[in-house]
C-alpha cells in the first residue's frame, strides 16, 4: 500500500472548503495521480460516506450507496476510514427509515435522505467516479443541480465529486452544463513534483531518486511500485521487461484514456517523443492538421507548448514536447521494444534499456532543473535581484544559441539569470558558466557580466567558478538532513 505524503496544498484547500458555508465541490486527476488517497486522508476526522461508481445499472448502485449509509449510520469502518455513528454525532436518530430493508430507488430519494441526516452537524458524501454513475444515470447532473438549488442553506450536507476522467471532469463545469457554477471549490490533483516524489524514495539515494523520477515520473502508484530494495535493473526487468509488466502496459493505458479516437493523439504523442516538436513538422509527420489535437494534449497535461521564455505564447518558435517523464520514456524508450518484450525477448532487452537511461534523462534533467529554480524563486531563496515572474528555456531563431534555463524579473521581464543542466557526475562547472556568458552574449546581445549563472548537475563539479549558483540531485531529491554536494569533486 503506498504511504501518502505531501498534497499539502490539496488537503489545505479542501480543509478550507469543509470550513465554510459550501455544499460541492469537485476532484478530479488522472488515474493512478492518489485523488482517492487524499480523500480518504481528508475524510479522517470527518463523518463521511464515500460511494465508488462501478459501471452498475442505477438500481445497484444506489442499493450499494444505501449500504454505505447503513453503515455509516451503525458507525461501521468504510474504505478503512474510522466513523462515528450518525446518532453519536448529533444527526437525525433511530426514526430514519430502514435502508436495509428500503434502500433508495432514484438518486432524488438518496441525496434527500442524506440531507436529512446532515440536520445538525456536517456530513461529507464523496460520489467517487462520478462519470461511471452517469453512464448508468444519465440524469444525475441535473438531479444533482436540482438539488443543490433546492436544499441550500438546509442543510449541512456537503457532496464531493471525484473522476479519473479529466476532460469529462473539466466538461461538467463548463458553462451550458448542469452543474455549471454549482462547484465551491474545483481541485486538480497532479503527479509530485521532484521534490516531493523523493518523499516515496526515501530508502534510494538522492541520484537514483532522480533516475527513477525520469522513469515513473510523479504519479505516487507508479513510485509505489518500485522495488527499493532491488536495483535499477531489477526494476526494469520486473515493471516493462516482462509480458505484461506494469509499467508497459500501464503506458499503453494512459495513451487509450481521455484520447477520442476521431483525434490523432497517438500519432502526435509518438512524433514529439521522437524529437518532432515543430508544428509544421508534426502536421508532416502525421499528415493531417493536428491544432485541436495538440489543444487537447496540452489540456490534459500530456504535453506542454513552449516558447522561448520572455516569448508571446504564439511566437513561430514555439514548439512542443512531452510534459510527463513516465510517458516520456514509455513512448520514446520502452514501447520501441514492446512487441519483443511480449514474445518473450524481455530479459535480453533490459540492458539496452538500461543504457538508455543517460539519454533519456538528459531532457528530464533540464526540467527538473526549472522546476527547482520555480521553487527557490517561490520560497525567495534563488538570490537574484528583483521579483522573479518567469523561468524557462530559451533559443533564438537560428537554435545555435539555447539556454536551459533563464530567469527573468519584473514587469520589464529583465534577464537576470541563464543556467544550463547536465546530467552527469562531475561535469567542469567553469566550461559551463563560460558556454553560458558566450550564449547571453551572441545570442541574447547582453552584457554577460550583468547576468548571474547556475548550473545543475547530478553529483557535483570540477572548477566551480566562484559566485555561481551549484544544484546537484541532492538539492532536488534530498530529504531534510541529507547534506549538499555542491562541492568539486573528481570525474
Amino acid at each position: 500500500m503506498a504511504v501518502f505524503v505531501n498534497r499539502v496544498r490539496e488537503l489545505r484547500a479542501l480543509e478550507r472548503w469543509w470550513s465554510e458555508q459550501t455544499q460541492s465541490a469537485v476532484v478530479w486527476g488522472r488515474r493512478r495521480v492518489g485523488k482517492t488517497a487524499l480523500i480518504q486522508q481528508f475524510m479522517t476526522d470527518k463523518p463521511s460516506i464515500f460511494h465508488t461508481g462501478a459501471g452498475r445499472s442505477a438500481l445497484e448502485e444506489l442499493a450499494q450507496l444505501a449500504e454505505r449509509v447503513h453503515q455509516m449510520a451503525q458507525g461501521t469502518s468504510i474504505m478503512g476510514v474510522a466513523t462515528m455513528g450518525i446518532e453519536a454525532i448529533g444527526g437525525v436518530g433511530p426514526a430514519l427509515r430502514d435502508l436495509v430493508d428500503r434502500p433508495y430507488v432514484s438518486w432524488d430519494d438518496a441525496l434527500d435522505d442524506i440531507a436529512g441526516r446532515a440536520q445538525q452537524r456536517p456530513l461529507l458524501l464523496v460520489l467517487d467516479e462520478f462519470p461511471e454513475l452517469v453512464a448508468s444515470s444519465p440524469e444525475l447532473p441535473k438531479v444533482l443541480r436540482a438539488f443543490l438549488d433546492r436544499s441550500a442553506g438546509r442543510t449541512r450536507l456537503r457532496i464531493l465529486l471525484c473522476g479519473s476522467a479529466v476532460r469529462y471532469m473539466q466538461a461538467i463545469q463548463e458553462e451550458r452544463e448542469a452543474l455549471y457554477g454549482r462547484f465551491d471549490l474545483s481541485l486538480g490533483v497532479h503527479p509530485f513534483a521532484p521534490h516531493e516524489a523523493a518523499l516515496m524514495l526515501e530508502r534510494l539515494s538522492p541520484q537514483n531518486r532522480a533516475l527513477v523520477y525520469g522513469i515513473v515520473g510523479g504519479v505516487p502508484m507508479y513510485l509505489a511500485w518500485w522495488d527499493q530494495g532491488e536495483s535499477v535493473k531489477a526494476n526494469i526487468s520486473r515493471l516493462v521487461c516482462q509480458p505484461g509488466a506494469r509499467l508497459l502496459t500501464e503506458g499503453d493505458f494512459v495513451l487509450r484514456a481521455d484520447l477520442d479516437r476521431g483525434e490523432f493523439a497517438h500519432q502526435v504523442l509518438h512524433a514529439i517523443a521522437n524529437g518532432v516538436s515543430e508544428y509544421g513538422r508534426i502536421k508532416d509527420r502525421i499528415k493531417a492538421e493536428p491544432a485541436r489535437t495538440l489543444d487537447r494534449l496540452v489540456d490534459l497535461r500530456l504535453i506542454e507548448r513552449l516558447a522561448p521564455v520572455g516569448e508571446p505564447e504564439r511566437s513561430r518558435l514555439r514548439h512542443y514536447r512531452l510534459a510527463d517523464p513516465f510517458l516520456a520514456f514509455h513512448l520514446g524508450v520502452a514501447s520501441r521494444y514492446h512487441t519483443e518484450i511480449e514474445r518473450g525477448l524481455g530479459a535480453a532487452i533490459v540492458p539496452v534499456l538500461v543504457d538508455s537511461l543517460n539519454d533519456h534523462m538528459g531532457g528530464v534533467w533540464e526540467e527538473v532543473f526549472r522546476q527547482h529554480l520555480r521553487r527557490l524563486a517561490n520560497d525567495g531563496r534563488l538570490g537574484v535581484k528583483g521579483n522573479v515572474v518567469a523561468v524557462g528555456s530559451w533559443w533564438d531563431r537560428s537554435s545555435n544559441n539555447q539556454l536551459d534555463a533563464l530567469v527573468l524579473a519584473e514587469r520589464s521581464a529583465t534577464p537576470v539569470l541563464a543556467g544550463e543542466a547536465k546530467w552527469t557526475k562531475f561535469p567542469d562547472a567553469r566550461r559551463m558558466v563560460d558556454d553560458l556568458r558566450r550564449k547571453v552574449a551572441d545570442g541574447l546581445h547582453l552584457d554577460p557580466d550583468a547576468l548571474g549563472y547556475a548550473v545543475c548537475a547530478r553529483d557535483g563539479f570540477k572548477n566551480l567558478p566562484e559566485g555561481t549558483l551549484a544544484f546537484t540531485a541532492t538539492d532536488v531529491f534530498g530529504l531534510p538532513g541529507e547534506a549538499s554536494m555542491h562541492a568539486t569533486g573528481s570525474a
